[in-house]
């Protein structure tokens, strides 16, 4: 039993630092997006109807693969956030690995700065 709770404890533990790991800070995306960087919600198409951060562009992660072109231009650079941050984590490899070198991972939406 000790073992099996000991295993639990390292994989919410390891999922937890994945959703966390190589985030950028709440403050440095505003001044990113403020900047001109694109500001890009990988959520469902229904999930983002349902509300969003303001001049969010969306492209669900599991189109984005396909949609990488329409993106927006590879120089550009650009904040990625979802519900939680495990999509957004994934959004941010695919980019990057479609040549997209200025790819920010806010993380969940929850982060954004209120008052920006």
């Amino acid at each position: 039993m000790l073992v099996v709770t000991l295993l639990f404890g390292l994989f919410v533990a390891f999922n937890l630092w994945r959703m966390f790991a190589g985030k950028v800070a709440p403050a440095q995306a505003a001044e990113l997006v403020r900047g001109g960087a694109l500001l890009l919600d990988v959520r469902s198409t229904g999930e983002f109807a349902g509300g969003h951060l303001p001049n969010a562009k969306n492209v669900p992660v599991q189109e984005l693969e396909r949609r990488c072109d329409d993106v927006c231009h590879k120089q550009r650079p650009i904040v990625v956030y979802c519900q939680s941050g495990m999509r957004s984590a994934t959004a941010a490899r695919i980019l990057r690995s479609h040549g997209f070198s200025d790819v920010h991972d806010l993380g969940a939406m929850a982060r954004w700065p209120a008052r920006h």
